[in-house]
């Protein structure tokens, strides 16, 4: 079969829209029409995109509904003439339409109209009007019902109502669904057979799956269809989790054939693994030897690492990431470490500074907000390879920045970066370099021309937002996780209160007691500025509060309290200005945006408070909440809520304020959290880039999910065209993102 170019399908299902197969002047001069845009907005850019644009519900137009037979709350459809037609002015305007179906009569009103549909509804015409049946003192009625001309036969399937966006009208996108359902290559990737020991009754085929979903008969179960119980639909859950399953294993093995530097632990007493150790002031517990040992293994192969680090709020993740710094550096090659916030980044930098100076290390530092000469230094100190270690924000990924030898790439929460810009980090390996092992076992670079073999770097991605045991099989099949499951010894117990905000004034007493015994609060809240669509209390104006309701109240050491405001519209400057007061204790309450989610380590911080709770997700409430408990004094994380005009709080907000009270376990906290998003929120689809699953659901269908798991390697092994087809007719260019 001739291969079609997604423009191609595209400006096809622009045409099978418009009725008409040929093309338009504007598409054949290259030029998009607005259905088009339309189609592409929707992602509808080829034949099977549209074939696989499923329904978002039905109507049942197969059968006439008699008004004398229809119930209160029926959605029915009735054949009937126009008795009478006018617009009214009360109590507003609004056409109003009576119908005779001669059983009965019924009102259908419309407050938006248009000259063309008045028209339609002249008296004397005979109608299809289809909606939801009320009635009332005057008799039935209809609001704003679909309706068109009586006459021709009845449907004999249900019709469906498709997602869509402005400008593309149902009738347009049934045609245009209809066409590509016809064009698009369907034929079956795997046997429907081979299913069969998951559920003997999933006999559909890919063709027979799609084609009745999109015009299922009436006799069919609509909750079957609504709950994607239904074969057809077990059938496009089955081949949607194959896609994603064999996308991961295609990678993993396209990476088993690259090359990384062989970056061997050296054991000597010299080695700066060694050194590093010697010289922290605390050890490592079980979890982090454990795990250290994992990615010194992975390093020490010629292929390059892809494992996620996870671990809850406070397991030591930064030690992990240091010590696989050290072994990378001790092999002659450089680090690079990118952070999402330049708050973060700059704890990490000075932490590792404060670790890795006295052993000698360059670190360079970069991030968007320097000034162009630090920045020159910077970039000619890791150009040069001078700089051994590098930290940073996205600044680590632009253009500019040439590494000279980097073989090591960690992603410090790395669900807050981009997929582009995960690629871009691991493209800054030095092009054609190749290494083996040395006489000590330390990488030996050759020339950095070396045709023989690409460098991709190693790659370890840490996540204080664990990963439940379902979407690490799904989402991070191709990737090797590692687990802080222990935290380090010292680490107090978080006890976590759920309080109404109308005892908000008993918060200020708590807070004026902690800064009395010489301790820190943060007070978060979720908006910086007046919102009218959600009436929040802003961070400026909380501060305004508290320095109020505070004023007079001195600290343990006689000094006057001190409250800082800290916000993401803050210039730089003056984030770090108020970030540097408060680590250092000069500042008593910092009240803040969640700029603090992440990373920011105050050992003296003993109370958090996070206004309006009910707005913020479970996994940023966790991270929040671990800001505090980082030192001895017993901490605490008061959750402030507001039921608005409501008597109570909404069913999910209500779930996650309890699951914040029940545990301190962030595995847990996921696990539950997961329950109340679903997957794709919960990985943040939209920054990620990652295919997620449209069809499939992780909470419902892990025997799909492991079925998948079995086939994928026996279809790649045994029919890699088939395989290689399977993933390009569900993920298309998105299977690139995968490798990310």
């Amino acid at each position: 079969m001739a291969q079609r170019s997604p423009t191609t399908d595209s400006a096809n299902a622009a045409n099978a829209a418009r009725g008409s197969g040929a093309q338009t002047p504007a598409t054949a001069a290259g030029a998009k029409s607005a259905v088009q845009k339309a189609l592409e907005k929707l992602g509808l850019k080829r034949d099977i995109d549209l074939a696989l644009h499923l329904p978002l519900r039905y109507e049942d137009e197969t059968r006439i509904t008699r008004l004398r037979d229809a119930r209160e709350g029926d959605h029915i459809q009735i054949e009937a003439r126009v008795t009478a037609c006018e617009v009214s002015y009360r109590p507003r305007r609004q056409l109003v339409v009576t119908v005779d179906d001669g059983s009965d009569t019924c009102t259908l009103r419309f407050f938006n109209f248009y000259p063309s549909q008045q028209k339609a509804l002249g008296v004397g015409n005979h109608i299809r009007a289809r909606g939801e049946v009320k009635g009332g003192f005057l008799g039935w009625t209809m609001l704003h019902p679909s309706f068109r001309t009586a006459g021709g036969d009845l449907p004999t399937a249900l019709t469906p109502i498709y997602p869509t966006v402005a400008g593309l009208p149902q009738p347009y996108l049934r045609k245009a669904v209809l066409a590509g359902l016809a064009r698009a290559e369907l034929s079956d990737t795997f046997a429907p057979g081979d299913l069969s020991r998951l559920n003997p009754h999933a006999l559909w085929t890919l063709r027979q799956a799609l084609q009745f979903l999109h015009h299922p008969t009436p006799d069919v179960s609509l909750d079957t269809l609504q709950d994607h119980t239904h074969p057809a639909w077990q059938r496009l859950k089955a081949e949607e989790l194959l896609a994603q399953q064999l996308s991961q294993l295609q990678s993993r093995r396209a990476r088993a054939l690259l090359r990384a530097p062989v970056l061997a632990e050296r054991t000597q007493a010299d080695s700066l693994h060694a050194k590093l150790l010697a010289v922290l002031p605390f050890g490592l517990t079980g979890a982090q030897q454990r795990v250290g040992m994992e990615i010194a293994a992975d390093m020490a192969r010629p292929l390059p690492m892809h494992r996620l680090l996870q671990g809850d709020v406070g397991a030591g993740k930064t030690v992990v990431a240091a010590l696989a710094a050290c072994i990378c550096m001790d092999a002659g090659w450089q680090c690079a470490l990118m952070a999402p916030t330049e708050i973060l980044a700059e704890q990490h930098f000075r932490k590792l500074l404060s670790w890795l100076e006295p052993l000698g290390i360059t670190t360079a530092w970069l991030t968007g907000t320097q000034k162009a000469k630090e920045r020159r230094s910077m970039l000619a100190l890791i150009q040069s390879g001078e700089a051994r270690l590098v930290v940073g924000t996205h600044a680590v990924i632009q253009e500019k920045v040439k590494f000279h030898r980097l073989a090591l790439a960690i992603i410090d929460e790395q669900h807050r970066f981009g997929v582009a810009q995960r690629l871009a980090l691991r493209s800054k390996a030095p092009s054609g370099a190749v290494t083996e092992p040395g006489e000590d076992g330390a990488a030996v670079p050759h020339g950095l021309h070396d045709p023989r073999h690409q460098v991709e770097p190693h790659l370890l991605m840490m996540t204080a937002t664990p990963i439940p045991r379902t979407l690490a099989m799904s989402y991070y099949a191709d990737l090797d996780v590692s687990t802080l499951d222990e935290l380090p010894p010292g680490r107090t117990p978080i006890v976590t209160k759920v309080i109404n905000e109308s005892r908000r004034d008993e918060v200020v007493e708590r807070i004026r007691s902690q800064i009395a015994q010489g301790r820190q609060i943060y007070w978060v809240c979720p908006l910086i500025e007046e919102s009218e669509a959600l009436d929040l209390t802003n961070a400026t104006q909380t501060h305004a509060d508290l320095a109020a309701a505070l004023k007079g109240t001195v600290r343990a050491d006689g000094q006057p309290v001190l409250i800082g405001l800290l916000h993401s519209r803050m210039a730089t400057e003056d984030k770090k200005t108020v970030m540097g007061a408060f680590i250092a204790g000069h500042v008593s309450v910092l009240v803040s945006t969640t700029v603090i989610e992440v990373g920011v380590d105050v050992p003296n911080a003993s109370l958090m408070v996070i206004e309006h709770a009910e707005r913020f997700g479970l996994s940023q409430l966790h991270q929040l909440r671990g800001r505090v408990g980082r030192g001895a004094a017993a901490s605490a994380c008061v959750l402030l809520y507001s039921t608005g005009d409501g008597p109570r709080l909404g069913e999910s907000a209500r779930e996650r304020l309890k699951a914040m009270a029940q545990t301190n376990d962030g595995f847990e906290i996921a696990r539950r959290d997961l329950e109340i998003r679903g997957p794709g929120e919960f990985l943040g689809a939209r920054q990620s880039g990652d295919a997620m699953l449209r069809f499939a659901d992780l909470a419902t269908d892990n025997a799909l999910l492991e079925w998948a798991r079995q086939e994928a390697p026996m279809l790649l092994d045994r029919h890699p065209h088939l395989a290689e087809r399977h993933v390009q007719r569900w993920l298309g260019g998105k299977a690139e993102y995968l490798k990310a």
